[in-house]
Formats: structure tokens, C-alpha cells, sequence
């Protein structure tokens, strides 16, 4: 029998806990303080973040998993994605009836994969024409997410190609254009820019588009839109994203891709989203009830992330060496109210003779993303805020006492 919780069993004292994270056989992993001589790593979109969170509802997120459980291969046959349970598809559709950020309804066919990676794959070989003697382009406005043309480049595929910045994409050819929104490096919301004489496709990654992130301004209707859910709750582990399609023969194509890459998606990690996100959705029917805001879990994530855009805007203004990019206010229709955007990533410009802010941030020990990955200038640097508190307030010093040490 497996039990699989949301935090490890509760068994050491609360001491020890503050001072480490539990692990699955019951000890305790330490958490590691960086020191002023240490590198810190605020390059990749971790979402340690969240765990305190998680930590209190360990229990309520429990689930138990038999040893005779999930065995076959098949999960609902009647299903386009025949390999997803349909707890986990019915909670994903619940999740989005809460949260108003995606229409998910009968009408359209989810996909589930091994994260949104697979399904971006999983996406590209859906809409790349089976019979073109050339690859269609795949393209995205910059700054784009870094990964995206590493994806698509990895398999030398021949049936698609990377083509660059969709601003300046003008060739008469069929093209994938890739919209993040919020985008991935720099939080702002994105449409569709490219504009030329060739037919082009649309893929809509919204891994972001999550409440504790940026307002939620309307329901999004796509034909095919990506979401994952180690960035809406922090889970990065279980390895779960789902596509929304509305084209059953798209639909098709990225099932069959998944089947041939995986043969299917865990149930184990399909159990336990479901399980969590079904205490996500349970908490907002309860929120008549005297429950504490940081009980919600969206509540709470915005409030951590939003108290850390303050702190870290306190520091930069006081600087001559950043800037960072600036969001107006939106209406939630989640929240009832107007705010705005606290990205995952602080998008970060070094001023003046700083050329390089990767570099610059190295000579730090700060571990970051440089703007080339991203196809634009190397002032630019993507800071993760999703770091656990301990390493982000390193950071904060770091670049404080850099500020200091220039004047």
C-alpha cells in the first residue's frame, strides 16, 4: 500500500520541520541556509514557494493507492485520452468552473501528459501537416519562453522548425504560433502578433494564468490552450499538465503522440491531483464559513507573492543598477477586485554600463536566466520568485549590498 500525501507524514516535532521539509520514508530532509559565499539558483521556476502551504494540509490531501490499484493501462476507453482517469478529468473541469480562467466544459476534450513539455510536443505533432515536403515554422513573440525553441529543435523533427520571433515571421508558409499568457519571462498578457500571407495555427500555453499570478480578466475559449499544474499549486513533482482542445481529430493526434512517447500518463500522479485539486475546489464552497483567507489556497499564494514584489521593488528603486517591468491594474473576476499582476519572474534590466545581467548577477552568486535565452538583449535577466524564503532573501541582500557597494 502507498500513501501519498501533499507534505510527508506529520510525525517530527514542529522544530524540526521548520527546519527541513519531510520526505516520503518519514525523516526529515534539512532545509539548506544559503551562506553570503554560497550560489543561489533563481534560474529555474521551482515552486518551493508554496510549500508551507501544503505543509498544513497534509492530511486532507492524503491518499491511499492499494497494491492492486491502477494497474492497466487503460483508464476510460470511452475517452478521446483514453489513458486519464476521469476523477482527475473531472476535477480539472471543476477547477476551471472555480477559477473562470478556461472553458472546459463537455463540449471540449482534455488531454492529460507529463507536464505541459510533453504536451507542447504532444501539440506540435497535432498541428504540423502530415504531407508538407517542408516543416512548418514554429514561432513566438519576444521575449519568449526559453525553452520553446530547445523544444522544438531537440527531436530534428520533419515535420516542424523553429522560426524565430513571430513579429518578424513574413514568410508565405504554414506556421505554429506560440502565445504565453501571462508570458514567460516578462508577465505581460500576450495575443496572436504574427502577421504574414501564410496559414497560421495557434497554440496557447496559459501555464500562468492562475489567480495568485495576475488578475483573471475573462474566460479563455482556444481552440487549443496548455496548462500544468506544477504552476498552479506548486506540485512540480507529480509531472501533470493537461491540454484543453477543442478539435477532437487535434484531440486525436496528441493522444496518440503521448501513447507512442509513454504510453499514458501516471494514474499514481493523476490520483493525487485530483485529490488535491478537489480540496482546492472544496475550500472556495466553504468560503462563507469562518474560514481564515490563508486557508485558501489562492488567497494565500497571492498574498506570498505579491509580499514579495513589494520587498523586491522596495530594493530596486532604491537602485541605480535594475528596473523592472511594470503591470496595470486589471479587474479579477476570481477576486472581485482590482489588482495587479505579481508574475512567477521578476524580469529584470541592468542599467547603465552593465551590459551583461546574467553575468553581472553571477559575479553575485546569483544563479539567473540570461535575455538571450529568451531572444532579446543580455541586459535582460528572468529572476525566479519561487524560491523558498531563505534564498530569496539572500537575494534581496545580495543585490542590496550590490547597490551600496556602487555608490
Amino acid at each position: 500500500m502507498v500513501v501519498l500525501k501533499a507534505a510527508s507524514p506529520p510525525v517530527p516535532s514542529v522544530n524540526k520541520i521548520n527546519n527541513g521539509f519531510p520526505c516520503s520514508n518519514g525523516t526529515i530532509k534539512p532545509l539548506i541556509t544559503p551562506s553570503p559565499s554560497s550560489f543561489i539558483n533563481l534560474d529555474q521556476g521551482d515552486p518551493e514557494v508554496f510549500r508551507s502551504y501544503w505543509r498544513k494540509k497534509s492530511e486532507e490531501c492524503t491518499v491511499v493507492i492499494n497494491g492492486e490499484d491502477l494497474m492497466s493501462y487503460l483508464s476510460d476507453t470511452s475517452n478521446v485520452c483514453w489513458f486519464m482517469l476521469p476523477e482527475l478529468r473531472e476535477a480539472i473541469q471543476r477547477l476551471h468552473r472555480v477559477v473562470g480562467n478556461a472553458s472546459a466544459g463537455m463540449d471540449k476534450h482534455i488531454v492529460v501528459g507529463t507536464g505541459s513539455t510533453q504536451l507542447f510536443q504532444a501539440a506540435l505533432f497535432a498541428l504540423s501537416p502530415s504531407d508538407s515536403p517542408i516543416p512548418i515554422n514554429v514561432v513566438a513573440a519576444s521575449p519568449y519562453y526559453s525553452e520553446y525553441k530547445d523544444e522544438v529543435e531537440i527531436l530534428r523533427s520533419g515535420l516542424y522548425r523553429w522560426g524565430g520571433d513571430a513579429r518578424e515571421y513574413d514568410k508565405n508558409e504554414e506556421y505554429i504560433e506560440v502565445v504565453t499568457a501571462p508570458n514567460n519571462p516578462c508577465g505581460s498578457i500576450r495575443r496572436a502578433v504574427a502577421n504574414c500571407e501564410g496559414e497560421g495555427r495557434v497554440i496557447h500555453d496559459l501555464a500562468y494564468y492562475w489567480p495568485q499570478y495576475t488578475p483573471i480578466t475573462q474566460q479563455y475559449d482556444h481552440d487549443l490552450m496548455l496548462f500544468t499544474f506544477s504552476k498552479c499549486t506548486g506540485h512540480a513533482g507529480s509531472r501533470i499538465g493537461w491540454a484543453i482542445v477543442k478539435d477532437i481529430e487535434v484531440a486525436r493526434k496528441m493522444t496518440r503522440f503521448i501513447h507512442m512517447s509513454s504510453i499514458g500518463v501516471s494514474k499514481e500522479s493523476q490520483t493525487r491531483v485530483a485529490k488535491i485539486i478537489g480540496v482546492i475546489c472544496d475550500s472556495y464552497q466553504e468560503i462563507g464559513s469562518s474560514l481564515d483567507p490563508d486557508e485558501l489556497f489562492f488567497e494565500y499564494s497571492r498574498r506570498k507573492l505579491r509580499e514579495r514584489w513589494e520587498k523586491l521593488r522596495a530594493v530596486v528603486d532604491k537602485s541605480n543598477l535594475f528596473s523592472l517591468a511594470k503591470y496595470s491594474k486589471a479587474y479579477c473576476t476570481f477576486t472581485n477586485h482590482t489588482s495587479e499582476s505579481y508574475p512567477a519572474f521578476a524580469w529584470m534590466k541592468c542599467k547603465g554600463s552593465i551590459e551583461d545581467c546574467e553575468s553581472y548577477l553571477r559575479n553575485l552568486k546569483v544563479l539567473v536566466r540570461g535575455g538571450k535565452r529568451f531572444g532579446v538583449d543580455q541586459k535582460y535577466a528572468r529572476v525566479s520568485l519561487l524560491s523558498g524564503d531563505d534564498v530569496f532573501n539572500e537575494f534581496l541582500t545580495r543585490i542590496s549590498n550590490a547597490t551600496r557597494n556602487r555608490e
